[in-house]
């Protein structure tokens, strides 16, 4: 999608697109800066390289396209040329600047164009039109000084600055908003996700300076043998087999993601920012040429990385960056002529913060207004509140023998309160309903113990819900809660065997 030459022509609706983007720069006074979202995927590079191109001809200026990431100026540059657009790449071998009449446009690194600006070796002359990829990063900002006579089109999927303090409506004076990600997908421009979620505990993470959570709690918290396990059951149950990529907060817990697969059998391997240039393409060749590869990483792979045939994203972290939860995301949504659904599983409460990947969101309301879109995203304990169990189907055919496995504890506990009971009885009853069902379901002592060994998701959950009930909800109570609970549920299991005999 992202390869295509003047030969392929644009798509309808980048076309529609590119119209409203020249009507707008025929507008707008020289100078004024310009902001178009289009979704990862929906072929940004294709729409400014037909930009760059138009403007040139009709405008006789140049244009500057800048990209953070070394990559992202190879891809964009090779497109600028398929396009017909002759080009020079501005990177860290260029000292001087001699051979500039030859151009019309240039592509660069914001930190080498910046250092060769602030040296004053190099000065680009008749510049009309700078186009800034990923324009939410603030690493371009530094940059602006130097175009003030220049137009500037910031191109990103999510117009949301990284940082709240610098909102992008203060650098730019208006948003294009182009396709949905729901209409691409109707489309088949973009794959259409599957997407499952965990339950997971957030309240062990910190956030951080930059309003995410901090790489070190995450680590505490990911790289437990409990989430451990969690993750590889996850990959069993939905993605087994399938090519897949693993997104953590965190080298250590990738390292730990690595070891866990590893152990249990399964083609995977790690990447991170330390690894060589040529190890990182061996990996990603491997990642390419086996089916059931398993890349687990850091946030190294959610910008400037294009592997269509990925099946599977795993988001094995939390995060509160609406920007990076649309890249993750978004690595997995390409499509291929046998390929037009990918799965998204998440253990990190993230689709319950943000909304499904596909859903409608306002971008024109972000843009304006960011920081009531920031204060209002949902904190992890509202989340947890919300969040309902529901049995896996293959433990639920464990428990085939029985007519009700539900116990609702809120509805419980306002009979126990309103029948003034203490509200320990309530625990007291849900340990006396999943004994039954345990016993009910094996045919001796061990079988039942089993079972109940199979429930610990549920019986953490039903402790968190009675937690909330009762207004105590620190971990050590919760724990505490949790082992009684186990330790309750084995008696009164063996209790019922002994009164069978």
């Amino acid at each position: 999608m992202e390869n295509q030459t003047t030969e392929k022509t644009l798509y309808d609706y980048q076309r529609e697109d590119l119209n409203t983007i020249f009507k707008y720069l025929g507008e707008m006074p020289q100078g004024s800066n310009l902001l178009y979202q289009l979704p990862t995927g929906g072929g940004k590079t294709v729409v400014f390289s037909e930009i760059a191109k138009r403007y040139i001809n009709q405008s006789q200026k140049k244009v500057v396209v800048l990209t953070h990431r070394i990559e992202l100026s190879l891809q964009t540059s090779k497109m600028l040329t398929g396009f017909g657009v002759k080009n020079k790449i501005i990177n860290s071998e260029v000292k001087e600047f001699s051979d500039q009449d030859e151009y019309m446009c240039f592509v660069a690194m914001v930190e080498t164009l910046n250092n060769r600006l602030q040296e004053e070796k190099v000065e680009i002359k008749n510049i009309g039109l700078v186009i800034i990829d990923e324009a939410h990063y603030n690493s371009f900002r530094k940059l602006f000084k130097y175009f003030e006579q220049s137009t500037i089109l910031g191109v990103t999927a999510t117009p949301l600055s990284s940082n709240i303090k610098l909102p992008m409506k203060d650098h730019y004076q208006k948003l294009i908003v182009g396709e949905s990600i729901t209409s691409l997908i109707q489309k088949k421009f973009l794959a259409k996700a599957n997407m499952y979620n965990y339950d997971v505990g957030l309240q062990s993470l910190k956030l951080g300076i930059s309003g995410d959570y901090t790489v070190k709690s995450s680590d505490e918290l990911y790289g437990n043998q409990s989430m451990l396990g969690k993750l590889l059951t996850a990959y069993q149950e939905i993605a087994l087999g399938t090519k897949t990529l693993i997104f953590n907060n965190g080298i250590n817990t990738s390292r730990y993601v690595h070891e866990t697969f590893k152990k249990a059998g399964y083609n995977v391997r790690h990447l991170d920012n330390k690894n060589s240039a040529a190890e990182r393409r061996e990996i990603l060749d491997w990642f390419s040429n086996t089916p059931d590869a398993i890349l687990t990483s850091v946030s190294i792979l959610t910008t400037g990385f294009d592997e269509p045939t990925v099946d599977t994203i795993i988001l094995n972290r939390a995060t509160r960056s609406l920007t990076l939860y649309f890249q993750m995301i978004g690595r997995g949504s390409r499509v291929l002529p046998n390929k037009n659904e990918f799965t998204v599983v998440d253990l990190g409460n993230n689709i319950a913060r943000f909304g499904p990947w596909d859903a409608p969101i306002d971008w024109q309301e972000i843009f304006h207004f960011p920081d009531f879109y920031l204060e209002n995203i949902k904190n992890d304990e509202e989340i947890e509140r919300e969040f309902v169990y529901e049995m896996p189907l293959e433990l639920r055919e464990k428990f085939s023998k029985s007519h009700a496995i539900e116990f609702d504890i809120k509805e419980e506990y306002k009979k126990v309160f309103a029948q003034g009971l203490k509200s320990k009885t309530v625990l007291e009853r849900s340990i006396e309903q999943h004994a039954q069902i345990c016993v009910e379901n094996a045919e001796d002592v061990f079988d039942a113990r089993i079972l109940a060994k199979a429930l610990k998701e549920e019986i953490a959950y039903r402790v968190r819900q009675y937690s909330y009930c009762i207004m105590n909800n620190t971990k050590n109570y919760k724990e505490w809660l949790e082992e009684d609970y186990e330790r309750k549920l084995r008696s009164s299991i063996s209790r019922r065997f002994a009164a069978k005999m």
